[in-house]
C-alpha cells in the first residue's frame, strides 16, 4: 500500500512538475522531531511502562495458567471425573482471561492504542499542522517526510524543514 501510495505520489508530482517550474519541495523528518520534543519522550517513556507493566500482568496470569496445569497433571491420578473435568475448565478460564486481558491492553483498539492516541496524537497533531503552516508561509507544493518508508536516494540538506519545524514550534535543538 505504502509503495503505492509513494508510486501515485511520485507520479502526481512528475506530472505536476511537467506544467510548472517554479513549484517548491521540501522534506522534513518526523522521527526526528519528534525526538527532540521531550514531551513526546515523556510520553513514549510513559507508554511503555503501562505496556512493560500490562505485559508482566499478563506473564503473571501465564505463570499462574502453568503451575494450575502442572499440578493437575501431578495429581490427575488421584481425582475423580468431576474434579478433573473442574480442574481442566479452572484452567480454560484462566486462559481464557489472560487472553481476554491481552486483546483488552494490546488489540486493535485496546487500551494501550487509547493511551497513545491520548497522549501521542495530539503531540503528532501539532506537528502536523505546524509542517503544514510552513509549507503554506514558503510556498511549498510538496513537503515529503523522509523518517516513513520512502525511500529518497539523495536530499538537498536546503530543502530539509525539520529544524524549523522544531523552532516553530519552540524547541531548540
Amino acid at each position: 500500500m505504502k509503495k503505492y501510495m509513494f508510486t501515485l505520489m511520485m507520479a502526481t508530482f512528475m506530472s505536476s512538475c511537467l506544467f510548472s517550474q517554479s513549484q517548491r519541495l521540501g522534506y522534513v523528518d518526523t522521527d526526528y522531531i519528534l525526538k527532540n520534543i521531550p514531551a513526546y519522550q515523556a510520553a513514549q517513556s510513559q507508554l511503555d511502562k503501562i505496556s512493560a507493566d500490562w505485559q508482566k500482568e499478563i506473564e503473571n496470569i501465564y505463570a499462574q495458567i502453568d503451575k494450575m496445569y502442572k499440578d493437575f497433571t501431578n495429581e490427575k491420578v488421584l481425582l475423580t471425573e468431576e474434579m478433573k473435568k473442574k480442574r481442566e475448565d479452572d484452567i480454560i478460564a484462566k486462559e481464557k482471561e489472560a487472553k481476554d486481558l491481552q486483546k483488552k491492553y494490546f488489540g486493535k483498539d485496546g487500551d494501550l492504542f487509547k493511551k497513545r492516541q491520548e497522549l501521542v496524537k495530539p503531540i503528532q497533531d501539532e506537528v502536523f499542522n505546524t509542517v503544514k503552516e510552513i509549507a503554506i508561509q514558503g510556498n511549498y507544493s510538496i513537503i515529503f517526510d523522509s523518517a516513513g518508508s520512502i525511500n529518497m536516494l539523495y536530499t538537498d540538506p536546503k530543502l530539509d524543514k525539520s529544524d524549523e519545524v522544531l523552532k516553530k514550534l519552540g524547541y531548540k535543538n
